[in-house]
């Protein structure tokens, strides 16, 4: 059966040697561009398919053409602004409050978000927004919340996580003129600005030495990305200044 795809990572299509694939010069996560340029994006995927009209194979074409640039503010403006004080930061009852209020002051821009788009990414641990929150914010100061199925502590609370995040994004990006913000603006705005990611940071550091082997794992390996690793955001001379 022919097979045609899309590469984003040309060195790894090298090494792959699939029978027909694309490589384009976007973002990661945006194989087909900017959101909301169908034209663009019918260009890309006509030229997969032809593709398809090659008579053999191994084909790795480039894309000749680079995704067009995306209107809109440098930084992302918050839809809620969550100025939590320093002195705050490391009371895990106050954080989780703060958490709780602004992941409820987020919903109605994530429906917003839904009703627009018609679908949603948010949906992998089965939860509800609010009962996802709080089964997050359990895991401040070194509690750990019930959980009533096979999965591990550390599935569990990964899935949520995923579900936050994707929970955030949806809702940022619905606020007028925010549409287009790309990965990068939306992981640091999430990262450096939010309650919530102030959370993941303080469950990091509370559970990085957790006798749960799954949860310890997750912790410490995956839940904040690299590029923030060596983000303080309880740094309260940062805070100050």
């Amino acid at each position: 059966m022919p097979t045609t795809q899309i590469s984003l990572i040309r060195e790894h299509t090298e090494k792959i040697v699939p029978p027909r694939a694309l490589w384009v010069s976007f973002e990661l996560g945006r194989p087909l561009g900017v959101p909301s340029d169908a034209a663009f994006q019918n260009r890309v995927l006509i030229s997969a398919l032809e593709l398809l009209e090659a008579p053999s194979g191994p084909v790795l074409t480039d894309y000749p053409e680079d995704a067009p640039p995306v209107d809109g503010p440098a930084a992302l403006v918050c839809p809620v602004n969550f100025d939590l004080p320093a002195s705050e930061m490391g009371d895990a009852e106050k954080l989780s409050a703060s958490f709780l209020e602004e992941l409820t002051l987020m919903r109605p821009w994530y429906d917003m978000a839904v009703s627009k788009r018609m679908r949603t990414t948010v949906g992998l641990s089965g939860m509800e927004s609010d009962a996802m929150g709080s089964f997050v914010a359990g895991f401040l100061g070194g509690g750990v919340p019930s959980s009533e199925d096979d999965l591990s502590l550390g599935d569990r609370f990964k899935l949520a996580v995923e579900d936050l995040k994707s929970f955030y994004f949806e809702a940022a990006t619905a606020q007028p003129g925010q549409e287009g913000a790309d990965s990068d603006t939306l992981s640091d705005w999430f990262w450096r600005e939010t309650v919530a990611g102030k959370v993941l940071f303080a469950v990091r550091d509370a559970h990085a030495r957790s006798e749960d082997a799954s949860l310890r794992l997750v912790v410490t390996r995956s839940l904040i990305p690299r590029t923030y690793s060596s983000f303080s955001p309880f740094d309260t001379s940062r805070q100050s200044g």
